[in-house]
């Protein structure tokens, strides 16, 4: 855990982990003969609505960024080992915007979702997808009040991934929501050089 702490040995285990996630969930995708991953996945980019889909991303964060106001959120939390240099913040909101939500909506939305929309109905499908995509993001804050929020966020880009059938539309909500939050700390912090300000 010593070792996890440093961030660019962190980045670089979390990047093992992904293409491990990635091979297993194409493994499993494509196991009939002439099935293509991103089909079977239904990623299906987005031919309209994109600035919709942005503009839910940004709306989501403002709305939940109020909730969070009202709940007893920790002053600080494990994640923010992670914004102790410049080149550490860069490298976690470039994260934030691109690799971590492709891998997160890949993983729940377009392999979980189905499966439970299947077995359950779309409703509890949309719970029980939104609430282990919660729970994974524990040991980042260390606390239950922002795991809350991240719960809404799943339950709001489940809701995209039902509604237009397209993991590609939750990827835009999601890449938008991560991206207001790193924007925010990076006014925050003065462009990331003053990061003693995101515990203050």
């Amino acid at each position: 855990m010593v070792v996890m702490a440093f961030p660019l040995v962190n980045f670089v285990a979390q990047m093992l982990g992904y293409l491990a996630l990635l091979a297993y969930m194409m493994r499993v995708a494509t196991r009939r003969e002439g099935t293509e991953f991103w089909s079977s996945i239904r990623w299906n980019w987005p031919l309209h609505g994109i600035v919709g889909l942005v503009l839910t991303g940004i709306v989501s964060f403002v709305a939940l960024f109020a909730i969070a106001h009202l709940l007893p959120m920790p002053k600080k939390s494990p994640f923010e080992q992670f914004f102790t240099r410049p080149l550490d913040a860069y490298a976690i909101a470039v994260l934030a915007v691109s690799i971590g939500p492709l891998m997160e909506e890949l993983a729940f939305r377009g392999f979980l979702y189905p499966i439970l929309a299947r077995r359950l109905n779309v409703r509890t499908a949309i719970l029980f997808t939104a609430l282990p995509f919660a729970l994974i993001h524990y040991p980042e804050y260390g606390s239950w009040s922002p795991v809350l929020i991240v719960f809404l966020v799943g339950l709001v880009l489940t809701v995209v991934r039902a509604w237009r059938q397209s993991v590609a539309a939750c990827f835009i909500v999601h890449a938008a929501y991560n991206g207001v939050q790193m924007a925010v700390v990076f006014v925050a912090t003065g462009g990331f050089r003053h990061l003693e300000k995101m515990t203050q």
